[in-house]
């Protein structure tokens, strides 16, 4: 048996390896992939946003195809229900009917990357399941519990259209450790690459080129449980992480200020406890991949964005300008909040 730090150290390049043969098939989003590799050993499921074309199905079927295990994919219609998630129906060629699993059951306990398309298409009822395989791993059909013990659950948001789209409620999305948005590369060179090297034309070949199981799904669970133990904070950042979570709930008591914004009234309800864990979950991870066995500010600064802008909930008056006061807010604390 390895000892701790030499284990850590073999999974830390075996994770090394996996970003990095993500990068080879997916251009120009290279902190994207660092941020879901973090995701992926913090144990936490991702929302994800951008345009159409962007690269999101390519990126998590590679995603799956270097931690192995079954990657199923749904979109979201405004005439999908929770049964849909469970099982199929159908009529066979002798004309019985037949009833076969659906995405959620069909690959069982192997089952590792579930992406639900356009998930704001979804009704509500569709969250609500959704919302339960996230919390549990697990949901109940045909008389009997399946379980996902390995399941990575990525959405994607549509910010465009608002026509037949349901939101997700705070609780539902207070569920996903990061909200990331993905834009196309703006580098020329890039996009030239993109545009006119074929093999980013072949999807299915591309993935094809990547290396299976380099960090095998079963695995990551384990290794998630180690990092959190082998990750050591200080007294200093503690009082450090505590009091950017108190600027979350009152911004203006640290100084934070936005221009045209009554910061009096600008906030309703700020990070939850869960909010600040998983923050706290994802930092430890980027300590390790950075080969540190201690947290630094530095760290929680990365991913506190992306951990905590959707878990700030704003007063009815600011909340149709989200998308822009959460970016100010949060950079707004990372300014204030004095760093160790």
């Amino acid at each position: 048996m390895h000892a701790p730090h030499n284990f850590l150290s073999d999974w830390r390049h075996h994770a090394l390896n996996l970003q990095n043969q993500i990068k080879s098939v997916v251009i120009g989003l290279d902190e994207t992939i660092e941020k879901i590799t973090i995701a992926l050993f913090a144990r936490g499921h991702v929302m994800l946003e951008g345009d159409v074309g962007v690269g999101k199905t390519t990126l998590l079927r590679a995603v799956a195809k270097t931690i192995g295990g079954a990657y199923e994919r749904i979109e979201g219609t405004i005439d999908l229900m929770p049964n849909d998630l469970i099982y199929h129906t159908y009529i066979d060629q002798s004309g019985k009917p037949k009833v076969d699993p659906g995405p959620l059951l069909r690959h069982g306990k192997d089952l590792s990357v579930f992406f639900f398309n356009e998930v704001n298409r979804a009704r509500p009822q569709v969250h609500s399941l959704l919302l339960r395989v996230m919390a549990e791993r697990s949901v109940s059909a045909f008389n009997r519990e399946y379980n996902f013990p390995y399941l990575q659950v990525f959405a994607d948001r549509n910010r465009v259209e608002k026509e037949e789209t349901f939101e997700m409620p705070s609780a539902a999305r207070d569920r996903f450790l990061m909200e990331l948005h993905i834009e196309a590369p703006q580098d020329s060179t890039l996009r030239k690459r993109l545009m006119f090297e074929p093999r980013f034309h072949d999807v299915d070949e591309l993935i094809g080129q990547l290396q299976s199981d380099i960090v095998p799904f079963q695995e990551i669970e384990s290794i998630s449980k180690i990092i959190q133990q082998h990750v050591r904070t200080t007294e200093t950042l503690q009082e450090y992480a505590l009091n950017l979570w108190q600027a979350t709930q009152t911004p203006q008591a640290y100084g934070v200020k936005i221009d045209d914004v009554d910061m009096n009234h600008l906030v309703l309800a700020g990070a939850s406890p869960r909010g600040m864990s998983m923050l706290l979950r994802a930092a430890k991870v980027k300590a390790w991949l950075e080969n540190r066995e201690a947290l630094y500010p530095e760290d929680i600064r990365y991913i506190f964005h992306d951990v905590i802008s959707h878990r700030i909930f704003f007063t009815p008056v600011f909340e149709m300008r989200r998308e822009s006061l959460t970016k100010a807010l949060t950079q707004g604390i990372l300014n204030q909040v004095a760093t160790p």
